[in-house]
This record gives structure tokens, sequence and C-alpha cells, in this order.
């Protein structure tokens, strides 16, 4: 089997772009793609909900039974959450997808970025792209420059 890592995380940051503004969360996307290479789902934050998180979202989508599956999303999974009782690195683990690749740690704006070390814990396989960091960066840009910016 080829992955295309990079293709289908660059599709994660475009969906990334579709996210309803927020200056209390990140804009991030998500596919579920099975371990034939097949997309199986895919979702943005805020899609339905002011807190859906786009790995959340598209799982919800996806349904179970993801032995095999990548989840690629344009930022860490979250490993803390304040809106929701699990954070999205559980939600992963529970659903079976035994990797994720992603292009940009969570930056300590919101929570602490531990989704990677709870997801590596539990045996899910992490690649980290930041060469299209910048590209899941552009659509968070408010929120980065901080007060007034």
């Amino acid at each position: 089997m080829v992955r295309d890592d990079l293709g289908w995380l660059a599709l994660a940051c475009d969906l990334a772009r579709l996210c309803p503004p927020s200056r209390t969360a990140f804009s991030v996307g998500a596919v579920v793609v099975d371990a034939d290479g097949r997309e199986i789902a895919r979702g943005f934050s805020r899609e339905k909900d002011p807190h859906d998180h786009a790995e959340e979202s598209a799982l919800a989508k996806a349904g179970g039974g993801l032995a095999g599956a990548t989840v690629y999303s344009s930022l860490e999974p979250c490993g803390d959450r304040a809106s929701r009782p699990r954070p999205c690195a559980e939600l992963i683990v529970a659903s079976g997808a035994g990797r994720v690749v992603f292009a940009w740690r969570e930056p300590t704006l919101f929570a602490e970025g531990t989704g990677a070390e709870i997801l590596a814990a539990a045996g899910v396989a992490l690649v980290e792209l930041p060469e299209l960091a910048g590209r899941a960066r552009e659509p968070n840009a408010h929120l980065l420059r901080g007060p007034g910016g």
C-alpha cells in the first residue's frame, strides 16, 4: 500500500479553512482514511456545533471499527478539553485507528498540547509533517497574533 500522507494532510489543512471563525478555538480539518487508502470521512471544527472539533466530527461520521485507519489532522489532536467529556486523542484511541498524521503541534494557547503523548501511550503510530505546519497555521493567524492583532 502506498500512503499519500502529504496529500491527505493537505486536504485536512484545506478543510480547516471551512471553519466558522472563532476567537476561542483553533480552526482544524481532519480526514479519516482506511487501510486501503480510501477516504472514510472528513470533518472540520465547528462544522455543526460551536464545540465540534474536526477529529470528533470526522470520527462520528466514520462510525466504529477503524482498525488500520489513519486520521489526518491539521493540528495535533487535543489531549485536554473543557467543552466535552473526552478529548480527541481519547476518541481516536477508542475508534481503533492505528495511526495519526498531523502538521502542527498544538500551541499552549487554550490548553496544554498533550494529544500526541496520549496517542503514543496507547500505541497509536504518530507522524508529524511539519512541512505543512504553515498551511495549518494560516486559518488560525488571527489567534497567533495576540491581543489586538
